[in-house]
């Protein structure tokens, strides 16, 4: 019976779920087990974490040159006041090419706010993100992103400036800047990703959509003492 609720567990969340996550999912329905029970369990039932076998590797492009500087300053703190929104882009293969995927990311409770899925790493994947934003732009401070050629663009600057929100970049070459970004598309690489190859871009979009709305609903997150996005704004 333990083993069936462990399993169920593990499969209804990518199968991305270690014994840390497994436990907070178990306490949630009252089952009190230790991190050793479950690792047991898991071992004899052959449920294998896809970060145990995956390796995330950063992607490094040319940067743009841009005197905009680091606003952000590494402040990734959760529950902080002040609206930021950090963002970045991945790639995945569909069928033979590469496709891409942009997230934008509410800092205070890591909830993806922003996203969208093209054939093209450009300014405006990052534009069709911001267009997905529910919470009013007026109400964000920064927006931060790396050095990517893609946030060099005129269009996405006015955008910003139209509503009053000023612009950060990391620091060529530094990876830490900009943390949040990097361990969201980590999760998302390793997640969903993985090694899947989609047959087309609707199918990408549409499963990309329901990963993100699982993402944001029910992935629990140990910078949140294991709670999800939501549940987490909710109890702020």
């Amino acid at each position: 019976e333990l083993s069936k609720k462990v399993k169920a567990i593990f499969n209804d969340n990518y199968q991305a779920y270690g014994t840390r996550r497994l436990q907070a999912e178990l306490r949630e329905k009252s089952i009190l087990l230790s991190r050793r029970r479950i690792g047991r369990i898991m071992q004899e039932t052959g449920l294998v974490s896809k970060y145990t076998c995956k390796k995330y590797r950063a992607n490094t492009e040319q940067s743009n040159e841009s005197t905009v500087s680091n606003q952000l300053n590494r402040e990734f703190t959760v529950g902080q006041q002040r609206k930021v929104l950090v963002t970045d882009l991945t790639y995945v293969r569909v069928k033979q090419q590469w496709h891409y995927l942009c997230v934008i990311i509410d800092v205070s409770n890591r909830e993806i706010v922003g996203r969208s899925a093209g054939k093209h790493k450009n300014a405006q994947l990052v534009m069709d993100a911001i267009s997905q934003i529910p919470i009013n732009l007026n109400s964000v401070e920064l927006f931060h992103s790396d050095r990517g050629k893609e946030f060099d663009n005129h269009l996405l600057d006015e955008c910003l400036k139209e509503f009053g929100i000023e612009r950060s970049l990391s620091h060529k070459g530094c990876p830490y800047d900009n943390a949040v970004a990097e361990a969201t598309f980590k999760a998302v690489k390793t997640e969903f990703v993985s090694n899947t190859i989609f047959d087309s871009l609707e199918q990408l979009r549409l499963q990309f959509n329901h990963y993100v709305d699982w993402f944001n609903y029910n992935r629990l997150h140990s910078s949140l003492n294991y709670q999800s996005p939501i549940e987490y704004k909710m109890n702020l």
